[in-house]
This record gives C-alpha cells, structure tokens and sequence, in this order.
C-alpha cells in the first residue's frame, strides 16, 4: 500500500481530522515521565514520542472496576446495565500493546465468551507508532517489534521531520481519506535495538519451564518481594478479576461489581475457612511468571508476555521478569548439559 508523509507541522491537523470521526484515545504526559491513555480534547496535547503509558488501552475494554448488576432483595429482581461499544480511535499505540489486546480478545472469546468485554471491542480502531526501546523494554524477545505494525488499522513509522504514514485496512484507509499528505518514497528506518533480551524462544521455553518448579529463584526473589500487586495491575495481558455483592444502608437494594484482582496479593488464593492455597511469596511469584510463559503458551504456542517491561518499570523492588526467566535459561541449560 502507499505510504504517506506526515510532517511534524501537521500532527496536530491529523488529530482533528480524526477527532472528527470518532473519539480519539491518545497518550498525554502526567507528571514528570509518566503517560496516561486519556480522551483526546487538545490535539496538541498528545505525546506520540513517548516510553509507556502507566496502563495499556486494556482499561477501556476492561475497565478497572465495573457494575455487573443491580438487584432489589424485596421483590428479588434484577437488571443487568447496559454496555455500550468503545468505538473509538486509539492512536498511538505501541505494537506491544496492540498484541496484548489481541491474547485479551483470546482469552475472553474461549470457553464461555465474555460480553461485557467482547461489546466493548466493537468499532475500536488502532493507529499505531514506533517507539523507542528503553532499559525495560523487551518485546523483541516475544517477537515484537517497535516497527510491528501488524494488526494495526494505520500505522506510524518515525521518519525525519514526522512520520510515514499507512494504511493497513479498509478502516484504515477510510480514516486517512480527506487527508492530504504527500507520498513518502524512502525506506523506513530500522527500528533501534533492546537493552535487555530473553535468550530463548518460546519453543525453548516450554521445555525450560518444565522443569524449574523448584528452582532457587523464586525463594530469592520473594526475599525482596512485598506482595503489593503492581506487577499484575498494569500488565496488558493480566485479566483476573473479583468479583462483589454490595446492600446499601437499607437492607433492600445493591449492586454486584467486579474489579481487577491481583494474583502476587495474599488474599487472591484465599478461599472460604481462611484457607490460602499460595500463602508464601515465592509461590505467587512462581504462578505469576508461569502465566506468562508456560500455562497458556502451551495451549497457543506463544508467550503471554509482550514484553512491555510495565512490571519491572513500576515494581518497587525492581524485581525484574527478564532476569527471573533468564537465570531459569542459564539453570536449565547448566542441568542439561552433557558432560565431558
């Protein structure tokens, strides 16, 4: 397809000619070096050069804490509210986040689909930008790239002076029409390299994973582990949730909400009697990384993580998920092998 130019002088007219199609969901700076996913009012406002936002675009399709119903306990009746469609343009998206998007849309369509979440994600479109990989970045070694435009409706690709801009489907196409741009006729430049790797593929992985239930490094890491639950708060492709009854102060009407849990928290596993089925650090640890890696790749064969880097960014401890799965790498290929 033919890519466009969009200088720099001309994001901000982009961003309306957008704007007047849809909603439009763009980064904004908070504070000093964060970034926040927010409605777009200011086009000039938005940052497309950017390292992460604090959370993903997750939390629009899978909101924080939402009502499931609400219930009268005098005449035992119910009602269900209503869900409405996003249908929304998020842009500038990284392509990491867009994958985690994508293993959400797995994760709910499986089994019994989810509603709430699946109408949501109807009418969402995603222009998406190359980012630079910073210290916590690693998405290379999912097999994502910052120039991965896969998925994507519109895609941009940093270039000197803007961005080259295509167009990937027909909505695509439909979001650019109007827009005048010149053709961009240069190559796109190589994307820039990761400071931190997983060595090993996702094949590899598997069979690493097999055998490291027991491995040292979950007792070593719970040591500096306080069990707060950042790391499953601003994952993409975390999706667990808890669910709650409410009565108001009348004894006579409530609501059932459901709100975004946190497998690394003590009372995550704790069941009716006070029972904790993961009660020590480690084992949370151990559960949470198996998630990424081994549960659910073995069913896809892919990992579960993207590469994001938002746990070890955001973690207090600065436990980092690289370092844990590789150490496991280095523990398994040492185990395995053959002597001399």
């Amino acid at each position: 397809m033919t890519r466009f130019l969009l200088t720099e002088d001309k994001v901000i007219t982009f961003i309306e000619h957008l704007q007047k199609q849809k909603n439009v969901f763009a980064p904004h700076k908070r504070g000093t070096n964060s970034f926040a996913f927010e409605q777009v009012s200011d086009p000039a406002s938005v940052m497309l050069d950017y390292t992460r936002t604090l959370h993903s675009v997750k939390k629009y399709f899978m909101p924080p804490r939402e009502q499931l119903l609400s219930f009268s306990l005098t005449d035992n009746s119910f009602a269900e509210p209503t869900v409405d469609p996003v249908d929304a343009i998020f842009l500038g998206v990284h392509s990491y986040d867009l994958q985690a998007v994508f293993k959400l849309d797995h994760n709910f369509s499986e089994g019994n689909p989810e509603k709430n979440y699946l109408k949501r994600r109807e009418g969402a479109l995603f222009v998406g930008v190359t980012f630079a990989p910073d210290q916590w970045h690693f998405s290379g070694s999912v097999g994502i790239n910052p120039n991965d435009a896969d998925g994507f409706d519109v895609f941009l690709f940093a270039v000197e002076n803007g961005y080259a801009v295509e167009a990937f489907t027909p909505a695509g196409e439909s979001l650019l029409s109007g827009f005048e741009m010149s053709e961009f006729n240069s190559d796109i430049p190589a994307a820039a390299d990761f400071n931190q790797h997983i060595y090993v593929p996702q094949g590899k992985l598997s069979e690493v994973f097999d055998n490291a239930w027991d491995n040292e490094v979950w007792e070593e890491t719970s040591k500096e582990c306080v069990g707060c639950g950042t790391c499953n708060m601003v994952c993409p492709t975390c999706y667990c949730f808890n669910v709650e009854d409410g009565v108001d102060v009348t004894a006579t009407v409530g609501q059932r909400e459901r709100h975004w849990d946190a497998c690394m928290t003590r009372d995550f596993s704790e069941v009716a009697g006070g029972e904790v089925f993961r009660e020590e650090l480690a084992a949370r640890q151990r559960h949470r990384v198996y998630r990424k890696f081994k549960y659910i790749s073995d069913k896809t064969g892919q990992p579960w993580c993207v590469g994001c880097g938002r746990c070890t960014a955001s973690c207090s401890a600065k436990i980092s998920i690289v370092n844990i799965v590789n150490k496991l790498v280095q523990d398994h290929e040492q185990a395995t092998v053959a002597p001399v």
